[in-house]
């Protein structure tokens, strides 16, 4: 790229008023990301902010390979567009870790063509390389690799394709730790003698950080997948700035740049919310129920003293009620019952029922899955709250109807020393006067352990799928 100066071409104008142009739509997607409200229109925003970043791209090359950049327009497009319209909302954490990891896999893909160019180059098609670039293409390709192969475990566990728990073996963080000395030190060596070091050294560190992103992931439970998700969103994001320093092109620095802080920070403030360390997280196998007592006092095999109900002694429960507190996760999701769940909150509150919602952080598969799922179902802003602010009011809540939510209503994180989740942020859903469980059965959560609270003498079980079970509070709501 010429350097700004008095006299600019027409090409290099455009070229640069994009580029900005682009730099400012991420921004402000990304900041109106941050809102249920706002969040569809900042969605618009970065999407334009991408389409002009491409288009810019092409421009600034003369459009040189034309037909293969269309192709993977096309490609590309038809793919993002199927999975708009055809993936379910349940679905959506597995999809977002799927294409997270192609991000991750690009940037180790350009970084690897560059490196062969370096090392086989000739002429004109030789790369210059100075030290700011070696050290980015094999930063990138590490980083890269890992966050690909790391975000294809995260879509297994996901889908379910593979276990949820732990992947564990004696002597694994061993084996890590002299996996990841045997990468630096491949690195080191490329970076020490690019142009004169064997390719299959190169293809080594790759395949040597492509397993290493699948160790990284292994040992951590799917009640951690959304930190997972998040972090690997940051590696993603840090991989592609790095790669605009290996071609000197200031917008991938500055997006991969965005994605990579907004990840990490969001890792952290995750980790907070758990009350866990990111490392505890990584490397504390969390989901283990080996050595764990079983919760409440029970003798193994699930709680065993606990109470079903019907959906009409619920409804009457429901409608002389003054407050109710509903409490989403991911069983709600799976029977896609938020439009139900919305249609029972309206019936309430036509009897003088204030309802309100309770958003755990990490509530879900991803950051944000109940928000996405309940502004689907049009449930206003100002019902939803995160847990810091409904927490208080679980002592004044008639009751709690818990959906699906097993892991972020355990009162073990607060009363079993021995449980993995011990001293990790709960909604306090215990506090409140009457608790009711819908659930299709007494199987644990995603982290796979049990939860005192079914035992506790003031919750009841309303069993079968929360959808169904939903519609029936509904229909004898209306019909008292």
């Amino acid at each position: 790229m010429t350097p700004l100066g008095p006299y600019l071409e027409a090409r290099e104008i455009f070229f640069y008023a994009a580029t900005l142009a682009a730099v400012v739509l991420f921004i402000v997607g990304l900041k109106r990301l941050s809102s249920p409200a706002t969040a569809r229109m900042g969605n618009r925003y970065a999407a334009a902010g991408m389409l002009l970043a491409i288009g810019a791209s092409v421009w600034e090359t003369n459009a040189i390979g034309w037909w293969v950049i269309l192709a993977g327009i096309v490609i590309g497009g038809a793919i993002g567009l199927f999975s708009a319209l055809k993936v379910k909302m349940t679905a959506m954490p597995q999809m977002v870790a799927l294409f997270n990891g192609a991000g991750g896999g690009a940037a180790a893909l350009i970084s690897t063509s560059e490196f062969f160019v370096a090392v086989f180059g000739r002429g004109s098609d030789a790369l210059s390389l100075n030290l700011l670039v070696i050290v980015s293409l094999v930063v990138s390709a590490i980083i890269g690799a890992i966050s690909f192969s790391g975000s294809i475990i995260a879509f297994l566990k996901l889908q379910e394709w593979m276990t949820g728990r732990p992947v564990t073996y004696k002597g694994q963080q061993a084996v890590n730790a002299l996996l990841a000395l045997v990468i630096v030190a491949l690195a080191l060596v490329i970076m020490a003698t690019i142009g004169g070091v064997p390719w299959y050294w190169y293809v080594a560190m790759l395949v040597g950080a492509l397993i290493f992103g699948v160790l990284f992931v292994l040992p951590i439970g799917g009640a951690d997948m959304p930190v997972v998700i998040s972090l690997l969103n940051s590696f993603t994001g840090v991989a592609v700035a790095i790669t605009g320093f290996e071609l000197n092109y200031q917008l991938l620095i500055v997006s991969g740049t965005l994605v990579g802080a907004s990840g990490t920070l969001l890792t952290i403030l995750m980790g907070k919310a758990m009350n866990r360390p990111l490392t505890n997280v990584l490397f504390g196998a969390f989901g283990s129920t080996g050595g764990m007592e079983p919760a409440g006092g029970a003798s193994g095999g699930g709680p065993q003293n606990i109470r079903a109900t019907s959906a009409e002694d619920v409804a009457v429960m429901l409608s002389y009620a003054q407050q109710v507190v509903v409490v989403p996760g991911y069983g709600m999701a799976v029977a896609q019952a938020q439009h139900s769940v919305r249609e029972l909150a309206d019936q309430l509150e036509k009897k003088g029922v204030t309802v309100k919602y309770a958003i755990h952080p990490v509530a879900g598969r991803m950051p944000g899955h109940m928000n996405v799922l309940l502004a689907e179902a049009n449930v206003p802003y100002n019902q939803l709250y995160d847990m810091d602010d409904i927490n208080p009011e679980f002592p004044r809540t008639d009751v709690a109807l818990i959906i699906g939510a097993n892991d972020v209503t355990n009162p073990a994180a607060r009363n079993v020393p021995s449980s993995p989740i011990y001293g990790m942020p709960i909604l306090d859903v215990d506090k409140a006067s009457n608790v009711v469980v819908l659930k299709r059965s007494m199987r644990s959560g995603f982290a796979g352990i049990d939860n005192p609270l079914y035992e506790d003498p003031k919750t009841s079980m309303l069993f079968g799928d929360a959808k169904a079970s939903v519609d029936g509070l509904v229909a004898a709501v209306k019909a008292l």
